[in-house]
């Protein structure tokens, strides 16, 4: 969208439509005569200013800057969408693509509290000039470290700065681990369904990974035993709330057992936290039962800020901590302090916890929807979600080699239609046809229209 906008007014400008000097709309009232959000029209106009065909004065707004337009800042011919889709297809992630964003794995800005982002953002960027000197601090933006140790000390588990690890969001935290922990050849296990990236970054790693089957009903223990005697593991990745992609949560009990296996077979536990919050207080939480000695917890803000800040964390034991950090440093120095000021900013602002809950409240909402939406085309949840953003459901058929997860999404892709498959999230061969919806755009007449043309008969 924010491209779409940027090239529209850069053609104005061209044909002179737009003349210098001319005022255009306040962000509000751009946002509301074109039914945009607030976020896209600041962005929108940022890259208009960094191009130099707008300027903005304090108070005034934003004004049209120059009249002649250099060619490489023309609408350039529309380059066609991928045909095949694979996990790491760029539209599923940069969010330009026109195409509707059923399998993505964020939310409309306007979902989030847009004007309190903005805001932080604002202040995150009067940073102290004397902090332009150095990379930041290597652990990451003291200050949200603080923040951050105080809640989690206070709702969860008792931790303190040093043993919290910024990086750039979850997935850089999963590299880090792994770069620490593992060695190619090593066995790591995973949830089978599980996230898919994680699928592939452990491979990327030179590891194995081996699925523990997750359902309806949890983790399938006895399966976790057998592996892990057979395989030796040396780490195991989990979701123990608002699991991806199934929206379940593990019980006390189940977490209980998983770690009487990590210290019956002596592999570490890596705690994909990124969903705690947009889920009720009291879920179980491994962290809180280790206490950090045999849990590595990860977390994140893109779930309930913004994919685009890139601000994640990890919270280790004392022990664990400093080869992590070498890593980190190794790898990349330092995490950006502007982000992590932007999320300490709004993660403090007073609006942010009701922010949260009417972010949960409208998820959902659209859970509600999307379910309804989905069994019009005859499909069923996997699971019924505990919360969160996604639904996963399909046909009770069998996939063949012509009409499977993958052959429908590449149909979708053709229809303007992003989908994420089955076989994204399964180290088991898929033979049933399901998908990961997003509850925030899985209410749509277009995506009901395009399952009911592929339905199985």
């Amino acid at each position: 969208m924010v491209d779409q906008i940027v090239s529209a007014i850069t053609a104005m400008v061209a044909r002179r439509e737009l003349r210098i000097g001319t005022k255009m709309p306040s962000v509000r009232q751009f946002a509301k005569c074109n039914g945009v959000s607030t976020f896209t029209v600041v962005e929108s106009y940022d890259r208009l200013v960094t191009l130099g065909l707008l300027s903005s004065r304090r108070g005034s707004g934003y004004f049209v800057a120059r009249q002649d337009v250099p060619a490489t800042l023309l609408p350039q011919p529309h380059h066609p969408a991928p045909v095949h889709i694979d996990a790491l297809t760029p539209e599923l992630y940069s969010g330009v693509s026109e195409a509707l964003p059923v399998g993505a794995g964020w939310l409309p800005p306007e979902w989030y509290g847009e004007d309190t982002i903005l805001d932080a953002v604002r202040q995150a960027m009067r940073i102290p000039a004397n902090r332009l000197r150095g990379y930041g601090h290597p652990l990451g933006f003291p200050t949200l470290r603080q923040h951050m140790a105080a809640v989690l000390s206070d709702e969860l588990y008792p931790v303190e700065p040093e043993q919290i690890l910024l990086t750039h969001g979850a997935t850089h935290a999963f590299d880090l681990v792994l770069r620490s922990l593992t060695k190619p050849g090593d066995t790591v296990l995973v949830e089978d369904p599980g996230y898919s990236n994680l699928l592939s970054l452990i491979r990327h790693h030179g590891c194995i990974p081996v699925g523990i089957p997750r359902d309806a009903n949890g983790l399938d223990m006895a399966a976790l035993a057998e592996q892990a005697r057979a395989h030796s593991p040396k780490l195991m990745f989990v979701n123990t709330v608002l699991q991806n992609p199934l929206g379940t949560s593990l019980t006390h009990a189940q977490a209980h057992r998983l770690l009487a296996l990590a210290e019956q077979f002596d592999f570490w536990l890596v705690e994909d936290d990124i969903y705690r919050e947009l889920t009720q207080r009291g879920e179980a939480s491994l962290a809180a039962m280790d206490g950090l000695r045999r849990v590595i917890r990860v977390g994140s803000f893109s779930k309930t800020l913004s994919p685009v800040l890139r601000v994640g964390s990890i919270s280790a034991s004392n022990s664990l901590l400093p080869e992590l950090l070498r890593v980190k440093m190794l790898a990349g120095l330092t995490t950006s302090e502007i982000n992590e000021r932007a999320v300490f900013h709004a993660i403090t602002a007073r609006p942010y916890r009701r922010m949260v809950e009417k972010l949960a409240g409208e998820l959902d909402e659209g859970r509600r929807r999307s379910v309804e939406n989905l069994a019009a085309a005859g499909m069923r949840p996997l699971a019924q979600p505990r919360g969160g953003m996604f639904v996963s459901a399909g046909w009770e058929r069998e996939a063949t080699a012509d009409m499977n997860g993958r052959t429908i999404a590449d149909l979708a892709l053709k229809s303007g239609i992003l989908l994420s498959p089955g076989e994204f999230f399964m180290l088991r061969p898929c033979t049933s046809i399901w998908f990961r919806f997003n509850a925030a755009y899985s209410d749509s007449p277009q995506l009901r229209q395009f399952l009911q043309s592929v339905r199985p008969s």
